[in-house]
């Protein structure tokens, strides 16, 4: 499959994460008293009577209230939904072979503070993006450190060691190497740009803030496409 049919089947992909989770908004998944495990198994279940999809590339991941604060890498103990609370859900669903990997943050409730943290996390995935586009050649760190500078701005810590990952066909962990330059991190100072190993590389962008007393986070996150291209 040639970079540009990839790309398209990626968009393929991408779209359809977008209506599973639009599908988890509509039936009230996200429910207080639900258990974060309890939430993830029917986002499971919805997943694979709406679409067919019963793989994923990654670990499903329902992260709710102080649990919030915690990067990719952390198994902590599984919460409780409570009223008035904040959740992000992260997964990466497997669509026909073609990875997907989508991230959104709910608040259940009116807290500004959620509510604000929610919507920052929005904007600069945004702006990551343009400033991306805005560049004939970024490196990684140079992506990461800018939606550090982003968070600081905004009074936030950034949540994770990385601000995003290549994407490709399924699995893409063993088609390509296991290494900082496959990720948006401060350790790589390659051209994302740039093909690698003989391969196009194809970038999902993910952002995520902790207020300073890390007590919640926000969470967003998906394919890096030029806005015209979406």
């Amino acid at each position: 499959m040639n970079g540009s049919d990839k790309l398209e089947n990626l968009k393929i992909a991408e779209k359809k994460a977008s209506h599973l989770f639009q599908l988890i908004e509509k039936n009230r998944i996200l429910q207080p008293g639900n258990s974060e495990k309890e939430t993830s198994g029917l986002i499971y279940e919805l997943a694979k009577s709406e679409f067919g999809v019963s793989k994923y590339w990654h670990k499903k991941i329902v992260r709710t209230g102080k649990n919030t604060i915690l990067s990719y890498d952390y198994e902590p103990e599984d919460l409780l939904i409570q009223e008035d609370d904040i959740l992000w859900v992260d997964l990466g669903p497997v669509f026909e072979n073609m990875e997907a990997d989508f991230g959104r943050t709910y608040v259940l409730g009116n807290d500004p503070e959620k509510l604000r943290i929610r919507s920052c996390v929005e904007n600069a995935w945004s702006r990551c993006r343009d400033y991306y586009f805005s560049k004939e050649s970024i490196t990684g760190k140079e992506l990461f450190d800018f939606a550090k500078k982003i968070a600081s701005e905004n009074g936030y810590l950034f949540g994770s060691e990385i601000a995003g990952h290549i994407i490709d066909e399924f699995p893409h962990k063993k088609n390509h190497s296991i290494s900082k330059i496959n990720y948006i991190c401060e350790e790589n100072s390659l051209n994302l740009k740039e093909t690698f190993e003989g391969k196009e590389r194809f970038w999902i962008l993910e952002i995520h803030f902790v207020n300073e007393e890390k007590k919640f986070g926000s969470f967003f996150e998906q394919l890096l496409l030029e806005p015209k291209s979406v």
